[in-house]
């Protein structure tokens, strides 16, 4: 029997991407451009930090710097994209002049250039929207920082004003909206750290319930353990109803709230809001801040899915990313107004003074006559 040598489909060489389309758009643009360079007067928007393509960049730059040649010499000869190509080849030395005739040749139609300078533009405030994100996810899943909070707080304002200045540049359309399917947040595993946190917030607000009523800011949702969750929500139950707060009252409503069973049994949940530790407000203020990098990276994930999804449009990349960074407004509310500082008291204003008496008037004439 012949043996059949196996074919085998990985020959270990790492295999090329084939280019996405904004390429294409930037081979067309150049090539526009290349063979009539007065055109380079209708894309006055476009810059070379639009380009995805390095060596694209630096020929549009050498495009928009060397004036442009009179038309009738420059389809004589080849003098202008010979200085073209000197001005760019020291910041992409790929560039040849065989590259600059593709360019000429491949381009389908130079009048519409103005057409493909919208596609780059287009490509590249997705990537710029995906850098964002991909920035803020980083930035909230940095356990080095000193202060993440604030530092995602600001990334969140600008990547606002990034979204501002982007919407005045695409028209809005109908069907606003991404139909990419987001993926699904993280399960929120919680290491030792978090639950030590959310056991001490449990045992010092049950110790300490009248700091419970100030902590209006910090919800079920925040806990990364449903059943601390559960039992914080006993807690904050009894200071609202005005009731007596101490580890069996806490035990009585847990019970009541379905939450003692095998996995917690009442010893274990008077073990474990028995013993308080620091202030309840500074472990809330601990666990909000956690609950606001989490979802900080789920938004990040969400407008990352929207940007690679080619099939959305920049008004979409733009209103999909508002609604995720909007998701973010109800925990940044609550985490500021728990770590924001009281304003004292503003001072009563000083009494006014009673008011003086008015001085006699001159006695009526009747007396002065009598006087006399």
């Amino acid at each position: 029997m012949p043996h059949t040598p196996k074919t085998v489909d990985d020959d270990g060489i790492d295999r090329v991407p084939a280019p996405r389309p904004v390429h294409y758009a930037e081979q067309g643009l150049l090539g526009a451009l290349l063979l009539e360079p007065n055109r380079l007067a209708d894309i006055e928007q476009l810059s070379a930090d639009h380009f995805e393509s390095h060596t694209h960049a630096a020929l549009f730059t050498g495009i928009g710097t060397i004036p442009p040649p009179d038309p009738a010499d420059h389809a004589k000869d080849t003098t202008w994209l010979n200085q073209v190509l000197d001005f760019a080849r020291p910041h992409a030395p790929g560039l040849s002049a065989s590259y600059l005739h593709a360019l000429i040749q491949f381009c389908p139609r130079p009048q519409h250039a103005a057409a493909y300078a919208q596609l780059i533009r287009a490509d590249s405030a997705r990537r710029l929207l995906r850098s964002h994100a991909e920035h803020l996810g980083l930035t909230a899943a940095d356990p080095g920082l000193p202060n993440p909070a604030a530092t995602v707080l600001v990334l969140t304002d600008d990547f606002s004003r990034l979204l501002d200045d982007l919407a005045g540049e695409f028209a809005p359309h109908p069907g606003s909206l991404p139909r990419t399917a987001v993926p699904a947040p993280a399960v929120r595993e919680a290491d030792d750290v978090e639950v030590d946190e959310e056991r001490l917030l449990l045992a010092s607000a049950t110790a300490n319930p009248e700091e419970v009523q100030r902590m209006r800011w910090l919800t079920a949702d925040d806990f990364v353990l449903p059943m601390h969750a559960g039992i914080w929500q006993s807690i904050a139950a009894l200071v609202r109803r005005g009731d007596m707060v101490d580890p069996v009252t806490v035990l009585g409503e847990s019970q009541h709230r379905g939450l003692i069973t095998e996995a917690l049994t009442p010893r274990d949940l008077m073990a474990l809001v028995s013993t308080p530790a620091g202030s309840p407000e500074y472990w809330g203020e601990q666990i909000l801040q956690r609950a606001l990098l989490t979802r900080t990276q789920t938004v990040a994930a969400r407008i990352t899915a929207y940007t690679d999804d080619l099939a959305n449009t920049p008004h979409q990349l733009i209103t999909g990313s508002r609604r995720a960074l909007a998701d973010l407004n109800t925990l940044r509310t609550r985490y500021l107004r728990a770590t924001t500082p009281a304003l004292p008291a503003a001072a009563p204003p000083p009494a006014r003074a009673a008011p003086q008496p008015r001085a006699a008037g001159p006695p009526p004439r009747t007396a002065l006559r009598a006087h006399r």
